[in-house]
């Protein structure tokens, strides 16, 4: 049985550097991966050439997403096919307000599966609902994407997108920086509202206490050199936290 994403000899280059250079990983339907290493390699250009960022170059492998060839799409259709990426520095939208912003997002993504547009009253409902689960105010909801939020008020936005938008494959780069104890609960709150059979994740931290408490997650690789070099389970992240990269430099 193949897997539901399928990443083969994966290389990419910002510019004239290569980050990327044969990256190999296999993930199955409704598991939370986590994606350690350190800085610089590979973790968030993985993530942003998954999500189409024309930034990125893919100069060699492939990636199979649901048995489809995912770097054929465009940003557009991989969104709409189910892929999710919340961000480390969420990008402000002045002008739109986030009901606006998810009444759009989550019709393109309906009219992409064949499904009519939802209305406005449903759409209403289901907004509110998801809205209280991660304590976000209707006034809130009326303000411009991200314009004037704190850190931790933002990543309740990324959360509340997921919900809204129910993806089938959600890549968390970092969602967790910079926040205070009960903003990195709240982070954490929505994987495990959202973490599913249904649905997939990739999370990037060096967090270990996030990860080990809110994350939960399932398998654990170390990215060193713009390739995987280890594959487990937490035990992967009990190493990392008592011993460093140290093992995995050499490996590499």
């Amino acid at each position: 049985m193949s897997a539901w994403l399928e990443i083969k000899d994966l290389s990419a280059k910002v510019g004239e550097k290569e980050i990327l250079k044969g990256l190999s990983l296999s993930v199955g339907k409704g598991e939370i991966h986590v994606l350690m290493g350190p800085n610089g390699s590979g973790k968030s250009t993985l993530s942003n050439v998954l999500c189409g960022d024309p930034m990125y170059e893919v100069t060699g492998g492939s990636v199979t997403f649901k048995g489809k060839d995912l770097l054929a799409e465009s940003i557009e259709e991989r969104a709409c096919d189910g892929i999710f990426m919340a961000f480390q520095r969420p990008v402000e939208i002045p002008g739109v307000t986030m009901t606006t912003f998810m009444k759009y997002a989550l019709n393109a993504r309906r009219r992409a599966a064949g499904l009519s547009e939802m209305d406005a009253v449903s759409f209403i409902k289901r907004l509110k609902i998801r809205a209280k689960a991660f304590d976000i105010s209707e006034e809130m909801l009326k303000r411009p994407v991200n314009v004037g939020f704190s850190g931790g008020e933002k990543k309740r936005m990324e959360n509340l997108q997921m919900a809204v938008l129910e993806p089938d494959f959600c890549i968390l780069d970092e969602m967790d920086a910079g926040l205070d104890v009960d903003a990195v609960k709240v982070a954490g709150a929505g994987v495990q509202i959202m973490r599913g059979p249904e649905r997939t994740f990739f999370v990037i931290s060096h967090n270990i206490g996030f990860l080990r408490e809110q994350i939960k997650p399932d398998f654990v690789h170390i990215l060193v050199g713009g390739r995987v070099v280890a594959n487990g389970g937490t035990e992967l992240m009990d190493e990392v936290e008592k011993n460093g990269f140290s093992r995995f430099y050499k490996e590499a």
